[in-house]
């Protein structure tokens, strides 16, 4: 199943009130695992840069006027989340601010059947603590240090580890390497198969005579002695 983890930042806390899109990050995840495909664009706001905007996402009004407007871009992000699940924390936010955008524009808005909103999921399995992404990043143990100030595409790029550890889909992947993977007195756990016909010998009676002869003029103090021993070394050669 595709799904896209998708964050955004803004000029403020309120579309109703002006405030607008500046930047937007999605990463694109199939059954439960990134795909590395991508979205990330700024967005020119046609406005200012409040300040207190600007402490959370660091991008100022002069770097996003020479970027591209909303319209400029819908169609590209529309093309890329397709009709797949949006996976996003606190989906409410985003969504009337992705809504309010195309409304702009007289474009149909994304119906919150849509969302899956790894804000709710995160109180129900983590109640009465705080979720933020900063928190869940540290609860299951993924790095967030590059995270000094939020980014849509970093942001959407640690959530979806997030999410994929929140409903579990992370443990049956696991399972799985460990069971393949699982060794006892450093071997494979698992039935070895066996070739029916034995491969035909790849090594000429030449080859075999040529490097006995090379072996003969290391001396008796030759590592490959001192390693695999007279008879092992009979035995390589004769092989």
């Amino acid at each position: 199943m595709r799904e896209i983890v998708l964050d955004i930042e803004t000029t403020g806390l309120d579309p109703l009130r002006g405030d607008r899109v500046v930047e937007i990050g999605c990463v694109e995840i199939f059954n439960r695992m990134p795909t590395g495909q991508t979205f990330h664009r700024y967005i020119n706001p046609e406005r200012d840069m409040p300040q207190e905007a600007f402490a959370v996402h660091g991008l100022s009004s002069e770097f996003l006027a020479e970027k591209p407007l909303f319209t400029h871009i819908v169609d590209d992000f529309l093309e890329f989340i397709g009709d797949a699940p949006l996976v996003i924390h606190n989906a409410s936010f985003d969504i009337s601010f992705i809504n309010a955008e195309l409304d702009r524009l007289k474009m149909r808005t994304i119906g919150r059947d849509r969302l899956v909103d790894t804000l709710l999921l995160a109180r129900r399995k983590h109640p009465g603590v705080s979720n933020r992404l900063d928190d869940l990043c540290s609860r299951y143990a993924i790095d967030n240090s590059r995270r000094t100030k939020h980014g849509a595409l970093l942001d959407a790029e640690l959530l979806a580890e997030v999410y994929i550890d929140l409903i579990g889909a992370r443990q049956p992947q696991l399972i799985l390497a460990e069971t393949a993977s699982r060794r006892t007195g450093g071997t494979l756990d698992m039935p070895r198969r066996q070739r029916t016909v034995p491969l035909a010998p790849r090594v000429t009676d030449a080859d075999r005579i040529a490097h006995r002869d090379f072996v003969a003029t290391l001396g008796e103090k030759a590592i490959w002695k001192e390693f695999a021993g007279t008879e092992a070394l009979k035995q390589a050669v004769s092989d």
